[in-house]
Order: structure tokens, then C-alpha cells, then sequence
């Protein structure tokens, strides 16, 4: 009998035409999958958890027997490579970074454009991450701008899914984006 996950994308609010995912992928409720996405998941599988956004050209593999897991309220921002890793909740993962086989990104982080993250590699929870070979830099709490910027993109793949491509501008963008600045500050979007 075969236990494996199935590829679930049902509860994801947009996934692009032009994405390609193969094997177990599974995405969390309002997650959203930008252009030219690459996903394979031949040994283990990926899962993207709910309002999570993989942006444009992410690269996103398992390793050898090592599942890729990105937490709830994440950005990973263009041309970014997952490769068997594990991002917590509420992190935002810079263009262009590499995040390798084993590394553990603790929730609430920030990792830095360009960065390399080494296989196994573990980093705290609310840590500033850059450089190659990767080191903490600093240490602060970034997982309320995290989640607003995961909250900006889910309404733009609700947006993008309905065929409207400018879903941030205009007062009533604006008013919405306040209220929500509001609600991540006593931590009401977390329902």
C-alpha cells in the first residue's frame, strides 16, 4: 500500500498556467503559485503551507528522501531555489537565495537576497540571514511584516485568478491594507 501524499492543489487560491508541478505537491488553503514556478517531487514531497506565496521562476526540489516544507505566511520571491529544506512559518526568503538539502530556516526570518544556505544548516527562529555561505546577522522578530506581505500577495492571486492584474492600487487597496496593518498587530489574521 502506497502512503505517499497526493498532489493536492484544490485549496490554493492561484496557481499560474505556466507552473510545472510534478509529484506530491500540496498546497495549503489561499497558498498561490506565480509564473514559471518549478516544483518536482520525486522521492518526498513539497508542501507550501496556507497563504504562502512562491513567486516568479522559485525552483523547488526534495532531496534524497528529504520532503521540502514551507510554513504558513511565507514569501519566496523570485528566482529563490528549495532544495529538501524546511522554512517556518511567517518567513521571507529573498531573491535569488539558495536554501540547501537538511538547512531549517526558524520561523519569523528574513534571509537575505543572494544568500546560500548550506546543507543542514540550521538558523534560529527571527533571524536575519545573508552571505555566502550563509550567517546570522541579526536577530529580530519579522513575522508580522512577513505575514503582511504574505496577505498582499494572497489577495493579488485572488486578483490574478479572477483576470484583474492591479490589485494594489487605489483607495479602497489602500483602506483594506490599513485595516489589515491593524488586525497583524493584535494577530487577527491568524484565524
Amino acid at each position: 500500500m502506497n502512503d505517499s501524499p497526493k498532489q493536492d492543489l484544490e485549496k490554493a487560491a492561484w496557481v499560474s498556467p505556466s507552473a510545472q508541478l510534478f509529484g506530491p505537491v500540496i498546497l495549503g488553503e489561499g497558498a498561490s503559485v506565480w509564473p514559471n514556478v518549478v516544483a518536482r517531487a520525486e522521492m518526498a514531497h513539497i508542501e507550501i503551507g496556507r497563504r504562502t506565496n512562491i513567486q516568479d521562476f522559485v525552483m523547488m526540489h526534495v532531496g534524497f528522501n528529504l520532503p521540502t516544507i514551507v510554513g504558513d505566511f511565507c514569501s519566496i520571491t523570485h528566482h529563490v531555489t528549495l532544495h529538501g529544506c524546511t522554512i517556518g512559518d511567517a518567513c521571507l526568503i529573498g531573491i535569488g537565495a539558495t536554501v540547501m538539502d537538511g538547512a531549517v530556516i526558524g520561523s519569523g526570518s528574513i534571509v537575505a537576497g543572494g544568500a546560500f544556505i548550506p546543507e543542514g544548516k540550521e538558523y534560529p527562529p527571527n533571524s536575519i540571514i545573508l552571505g555566502a555561505p550563509a550567517k546570522v546577522k541579526n536577530e529580530r522578530d519579522n513575522s508580522r511584516a512577513n505575514r503582511f506581505n504574505a496577505h498582499l500577495y494572497h489577495r493579488n492571486a485572488l486578483a490574478y485568478a479572477r483576470g484583474d492584474h492591479r490589485a494594489w492600487t487605489g483607495s479602497e487597496f489602500e483602506a483594506w491594507a490599513t485595516e489589515l496593518q491593524q488586525s497583524i498587530q493584535t494577530d487577527a489574521d491568524l484565524d
